[in-house]
């Protein structure tokens, strides 16, 4: 496959997957067809345990599909390493390295770690808020301040796709909407392409451009929505008439 300027970020074609064990196949995921476009936040939700995850773990080319294609730019996933900023649902920092050290960490196991690269990443830090907490040390920090650094941890290797694992459902509910809110000006901050999975409707709702509606398992797409909210932060759309619309029909679509 070649790009071409219309080639999206991140494709899937008719992908298939399962898992094999003692007892046999277990089909995750069916004929599943989606495509990520440039600087775009796409959100993908579904019923509990339809394979979400393992979405994510296919586009970023940790599980290979027993069929269909996955691309990044028009070239096999396979091609891709290094393309991808993965982000957990916990923080996962080191509690024994300040958060300079913590942020730097991809620099340094990616042999990337210059004085340029860091001097880059640093300098995220600083411009979302966490320039006087550099010396600190994990523990010393508020969820959404560890999370915060999480994010820019992510960002240092400057990935070109961020894959984002229900990144907030470690965090109390009025943390999670800072947080959301905090998230978001950082990637529409810095230009980056994401894709998100949540169980949470209202976060998806919230946060993306569009909003993929998986089936239970297999997964396959059951819809795939334009959100349509422009310049908003996510606590604007919250409070936007038509966030219970868009709630009360991707809540019938993940009930089908």
């Amino acid at each position: 496959m070649n790009e071409t300027p219309d080639t999206p970020v991140l494709s899937f074609e008719n992908v298939y997957y399962a898992y094999h064990t003692k007892g046999g196949e277990t089909l995750a995921v069916r004929s599943l067809d989606f495509s990520l476009r440039e600087g775009e936040f796409m959100a993908v939700i579904g019923p509990s345990g339809c394979g979400k995850t393992t979405v994510l773990s296919l586009a970023a080319g940790l599980l290979s599909p027993f069929a269909g294609e996955i691309a990044v730019r028009g070239r096999p996933v396979r091609e891709s390493a290094g393309k991808f900023g993965y982000m957990l649902q916990k923080d996962e920092l080191f509690p024994w390295r300040t958060i300079r050290k913590n942020i730097v960490l991809p620099l340094e196991v990616g042999k990337k770690n210059t004085e340029a690269n860091r001097e880059k990443a640093l300098s995220l830090a600083k411009k979302y808020g966490l320039g006087d907490f550099l010396s600190y040390y994990p523990d010393q920090l508020s969820g959404g301040m560890r999370q915060r650094a999480a994010l820019i941890r992510t960002l240092a290797p400057d990935p070109e796709i961020l894959l984002l694992d229900e990144p907030f459902s470690a965090l109390d509910y009025q943390t999670r909407l800072t947080v959301c809110n905090d998230v978001y000006g950082i990637i529409r901050g810095e230009k980056k392409t994401a894709l998100l999975v949540t169980h949470d409707i209202s976060e998806a709702i919230s946060l993306a451009d569009r909003i993929l509606v998986l089936s239970r398992r297999p997964a396959t797409a059951v819809a795939l929505h334009e959100i349509g909210f422009e310049a908003m932060t996510p606590l604007e759309r919250r409070e936007s008439p038509c966030f219970s619309a868009w709630f009360e029909k991707l809540w019938k679509e993940l009930n089908i």
